[in-house]
């Protein structure tokens, strides 16, 4: 027996809100980030709720300071003598994001890198970087 069935618009909307559903589940996603500035320093503090803090990494060039983390699921569980990590099935709904990004941050004025400081509490991480008090500057000879 054939059956015909007739699409109506809102299947079409349906397929969409679908496809659009699975791109955000796919789509990378940074937290969010405020940037302060006071007279001695820089102070940058990122949400990050979940993530274990060995699993921040704070780094610093002149003028740039690039925060990495990686959230992990909190389902998985360590690994066993096997060697393999046993998890838990897949949750009927999960809007939680895991997984590893890296977020840069380029002041306009030079940083203290020895002088960084980063606390995380409550899902806050928050660093502060000094501004550094002296300039170098290099004199060339001109030849000729």
């Amino acid at each position: 027996m054939l059956t015909l069935r007739t699409a109506s618009p809102f299947d079409l909307i349906d397929r969409i809100e679908q496809q659009l559903s699975q791109q955000l589940q796919h789509a990378e996603r940074v937290p969010a980030a405020e940037v302060h500035q006071t007279a001695n320093a820089f102070e940058v503090v990122l949400e990050l709720p979940g993530v274990d803090k060995a699993a921040i990494d704070v780094k610093a060039t002149d003028r740039t300071l690039v925060v990495s983390a990686e959230r992990r699921s909190s389902r998985e569980l360590p690994v066993e003598a096997t060697g393999e990590a046993k998890a838990e099935p897949n949750p009927l709904l999960s809007e939680f994001r895991y997984g590893t990004w890296s977020r840069s941050f380029r002041f306009p004025s030079a940083i203290e890198r020895d002088q960084l400081k980063a606390t995380y509490r409550d899902g806050l991480l928050t660093v502060t970087a000094p501004k550094a008090n002296t300039v170098t500057s290099v004199s060339v000879q001109v030849e000729g």
